[in-house]
């Protein structure tokens, strides 16, 4: 699903017009951005959380040239799904 169709599928379901729906679907968004941004976690009950994650530096190689190089450390944001998320997804 794309961010247009999700827009589209809350306008449907809210009877709100698609412009109203695009800014409130892009101030949630938004909202988990910038709490991310701070270092903050999210959690939405029932769906899952986000937060960040630490991946050290390691090294690897550039693959055009087989030269080795040092990737260095980053942070990346991580989902973890929540308990009524996975067993909707895994409910036979």
């Amino acid at each position: 699903m794309t961010k247009a169709e999700l827009i589209d599928e809350v306008a449907r379901a809210s009877d709100l017009s698609r412009k109203h729906t695009e800014v409130i679907v892009d101030a949630v968004f938004s909202s988990i951005l910038d709490a991310l941004r701070e270092g903050d976690k999210v959690e939405l009950r029932g769906f899952g959380s986000f937060r960040l994650r630490r991946r050290g530096s390691r090294s690897g190689r550039n693959p055009k040239t087989g030269e080795g190089v040092v990737v260095p450390e980053k942070v990346v944001p991580h989902f973890k799904p929540g308990k009524e998320l996975r067993e909707l997804i895994n409910r036979d």
